[in-house]
């Protein structure tokens, strides 16, 4: 049985997958498997993973379930004790696995390994080196858009990892669960890692395990079902996962939002320039207002979730509330506020 199992998912990414592929062949840390999961593709994505790349294992789906389903779906033909998931529009450095797995050795309570994700079209510019989270729930890749080389400090320690390039153990996610299907897409990572973390698992990043990402070659930065779909998960997630003093305050943290998001948007700064050169703005801001009506509208499904996880809590809320305050970060990085058009 291999030690790990790499799980891609798929959908209508044929363009991609040579690449990414034909990276983890060249892989220093031989002792893997890898999955492939089609989510139903109609661009001849099964036939071309079965005639160029045969030593992968395909699953293939009859229709789209969505990131965290078909992670889920992947999951469930997996083998090895320690799981990674990585997406399609990536190409991995060759020693990326050898760093992850040396990563998650050094402790058996590492249950989450995060990636230095840099951008494929400028190697130095980072993508994520783990997730930081709003006080309302809103997540991001830490340190997003900034120079690699320019950093001073290097982190250890994060709150948990983007799902894009990232090591699971098996015996966490035994304890906690993987993915939360009904999430479809997007948040999935945050929701299974503060649960990880409210279960006594730590997050660790690899720093040298490098991986150079597409960013939303799929979904679209701003397209109105990724918007959708953010809004309406992180609100999930939140239900689920947040300790009560963020709770109650979600009301507050979440209006400061839409106000902050509103004045970023009128001065064209950072992603407010972004929204206001899509042809589809309208769409957007409909998309954002159904996302939280669907979040909020019938919480009762998340709280239920959210009792019976709790059951096996660990560190507590006021734990769960300082590891939040540590990795926080402020609407203004949230937005690239600070950043011009």
């Amino acid at each position: 049985m291999p030690r790990v199992s790499i799980i891609i998912l798929n959908w209508n990414g044929m363009e991609h997958l040579q690449e990414c592929l034909d990276s983890l062949k060249n892989q220093t840390f031989r002792d893997f498997e890898t999955i492939v999961v089609d989510n139903g593709s109609k661009d001849g994505s099964q036939t071309f993973l079965k005639q160029v790349f045969p030593w992968v294992r395909l699953i293939e789906l009859d229709r789209n379930i969505g990131f965290a389903g078909g992670n889920v779906a992947g999951y469930r033909h997996s083998s090895g004790s320690l799981i990674v998931t990585l997406n399609n529009d990536t190409v991995v450095d060759k020693t990326w696995l050898e760093e992850l797995v040396r990563v998650a050795d050094q402790s058996s309570r590492n249950g989450m390994v995060a990636s230095r994700i840099c951008s494929y079209f400028d190697n130095d510019r980072i993508d994520s080196l783990g997730m930081k989270i709003c006080l309302d729930g809103m997540s991001r890749g830490c340190a997003r858009g900034r120079k690699f080389s320019s950093l001073k400090s290097l982190p250890d320690q994060i709150l948990m990892p983007s799902a894009c390039a990232a090591l699971y153990r098996r015996q966490m996610i035994e304890e906690v669960g993987f993915f939360d299907e009904a999430f479809f897409a997007y948040c999935e990572d945050s929701d299974l890692g503060l649960r990880a973390r409210i279960a006594g698992w730590d997050a660790k990043i690899a720093i040298n395990a490098v991986v150079y990402h597409k960013y939303s070659a799929t979904a679209g930065s701003f397209s109105p079902f990724k918007l959708y779909l953010v809004e309406r998960n992180h609100f999930w997630a939140v239900l689920k996962t947040f300790p009560p003093l963020l709770l109650l305050l979600l009301p507050l943290t979440t209006l400061y939002r839409y106000v902050f998001q509103a004045l970023v948007i009128m001065r064209g700064t950072g992603s407010g320039n972004m929204i206001r050169q899509t042809s589809d703005a309208k769409a957007c801001l409909l998309a954002v207002l159904r996302g939280l009506w669907h979040g909020l509208c019938n919480p009762w499904p998340m709280l239920r979730k959210r009792r019976e996880f709790f059951k096996n809590c660990r560190i507590g809320s006021s734990g769960l509330l300082r590891l939040i305050l540590k990795h926080r970060m402020n609407f203004s990085e949230l937005l690239d506020a600070g950043n011009g058009p």
